[in-house]
């Protein structure tokens, strides 16, 4: 690959690359830094060797991402408090945690999941063993977002190192402090042929995804994911976006207020409701509300005091440009109910529950990247219902209700990447439980086997016997009575439904 593009002699003297236009003789529009060339070439090149198939390397490269967090657990912390001014509390819990349980699940269950698995037979091909064969992509290039930049970066990483690819892991530069920590710690834990990481703004990165990966993972919002998306196909990368999504909350009549402003209050507003999982906005019943909003503030107040500026357990929003944005649509939209105030210089946005909301009001045109939540009324859950599905697909569909029959009917009438009832955002922790989007909040999915499964190729393996069993049969001439028993031995059983054809 860097064989064939060469640079003009303007982008060697400034270190990078041409796009491949230049290739072509055409004049050198685009530019890739040279850093992202060479580290791919030499992850290629590791993988080619095969030095991450074996199940001992794999192993020993996850229990140095253990090691990692373990050894630097501070440094963490210190990062995403100066980046997001993130509570020591939600770091480990929100972001350690959860990649150290990734990485022990994928090291509990890497023999099994690298194992091949034997497919069911029919007469035709008893004799022979049909297996799926779980084989390794190549050099994934995994992009993390900024608002959780150690859980985003490192779980993708610990399902491509499961299952045995090469990868180059690229921060987001909002999260400026975290993104060089990982730069600095990944060379010294990880192998350093096998695993790279660059620091590439939001802009750069469909550039980089041009000069062709194996596999393109990226969390983040929607249109950056429509260009990375576009920037994938022109080399035909597959490709898993985790896209956010507007995440609605409905809230029935029939449940216990309390506990769920409590559990609603704690999702939107912690890492100062920076979350792609966290409810976007909230649909209740008229007769619930007011003793709703009640409630919410109640929690904004047992949770970070009269003050939150001055709470140790609220965090800032990440740089002036998403502060901004989310100001203008706080200050466009609805009446302010709890909160509302804002300090640019601490890129502080106070805890703030909006009223009479309208459904074109700006805060519920774009995700909510931030600590303010929407709540609207409905009259009954077919409203809801209707109201949800006339929005894209979200990332996640909470409901609250103490009647089962609610709950059913929410989870089976919408369609989303995850449905949480009764609680908020835990779903996305569940080791075992995929996560991703579907339609506009995604594509593909991630977490414990299904992350292995994401960074996988499945290959169908059909290993036959040197003897003939009744696929002599298909050889011409062709006789009706040899077309009876063909159809008869390579016909599987009713109970599976499945068919079999022998080419």
């Amino acid at each position: 690959m860097s064989g064939k593009m060469k640079a003009c002699h303007a982008c060697q003297r400034n270190g990078r690359l041409t796009c491949r236009r230049t290739r072509l003789g055409e004049p050198c529009l685009k530019t890739y830094p040279l850093e992202c060339v060479d580290l791919l070439r030499r992850a290629r090149a590791a993988f080619r060797a095969g030095r991450t198939l074996k199940e001992t390397f794999r192993l020993a490269q996850l229990e140095a991402v253990l090691r990692m967090l373990e050894d630097h657990e501070c440094d963490f912390v210190d990062a995403l408090g100066r980046d997001l001014h993130k509570p020591r509390f939600e770091t480990i819990v929100s972001e350690l945690i959860v990649v150290k349980n990734e990485a022990l699940h994928a090291i509990n269950n890497l023999k099994t999941w690298m194992h091949p698995q034997p497919v069911e037979r029919n007469l035709a091909t008893t004799l022979d063993e049909c297996l799926v064969v779980s084989e390794p992509l190549g050099v994934a290039f995994i992009m993390g977002p900024w608002c959780s930049p150690v859980q985003m970066c490192l779980v993708p990483l610990v399902g491509a190192i499961a299952a045995g690819n090469c990868a180059i892991v690229s921060p987001s530069e909002c999260a400026a402090h975290t993104a060089e920590l990982l730069h600095r710690l990944i060379p010294i834990y990880l192998d350093n042929e096998c695993f790279h990481v660059i620091l590439a703004s939001t802009n750069d990165l469909p550039e980089v995804v041009e000069l062709k990966f194996d596999h393109v993972f990226f969390t983040g919002n929607r249109e950056e994911g429509i260009r990375i998306a576009q920037a994938a196909a022109c080399t035909l990368t597959p490709v898993t976006l985790i896209l956010g999504g507007k995440n609605p909350c409905y809230v029935d009549q029939q449940c216990e207020i309390a506990t769920t402003a409590q559990r609603i209050a704690w999702a939107r507003f912690h890492n100062a409701g920076q979350s792609l999982v966290a409810p976007d906005y909230i649909l209740c019943h008229t007769d619930v509300r007011a003793r709703l909003v009640q409630a919410l503030k109640c929690c904004l107040m047992q949770f970070y005091g009269s003050d939150p500026r001055e709470s140790r357990s609220y965090g800032r929003m990440v740089n002036l440009e998403i502060f901004n944005r989310m100001r203008d649509m706080l200050w466009r939209s609805g009446k302010v109910a709890a909160g509302g105030q804002v300090i640019e210089a601490e890129k502080y946005i106070a805890p703030t529950i909006l009223t009479e909301v309208a459904e074109t009001d700006p805060i519920m045109q774009r995700d909510v990247f931030g600590p303010v939540l929407p709540v609207l009324t409905v009259n009954d859950t077919d409203e809801a219902i209707a109201f949800i599905n006339r929005h894209g697909k979200p990332l996640c569909v909470y409901a609250y209700s103490s009647n089962s029959k609610v709950i059913s009917k929410l989870m089976n009438e919408t369609s989303s990447g995850s449905f949480c009832s009764n609680d908020s955002t835990l779903q996305s922790l569940m080791v075992a439980l995929p996560f991703g989007g579907v339609g506009a909040s995604g594509i593909g999915s991630y977490h414990g086997r299904y992350s292995f499964d994401t960074f996988s190729h499945r290959k169908s393996c059909l290993l036959r016997s040197r003897f003939e069993c009744v696929t002599y049969l298909r050889y011409p001439p062709y006789e009706d009575c040899n077309l009876s028993l063909m159809t008869w031995a390579s016909t599987l059983s009713q109970k599976s439904q499945g068919w079999c054809q022998i080419m």
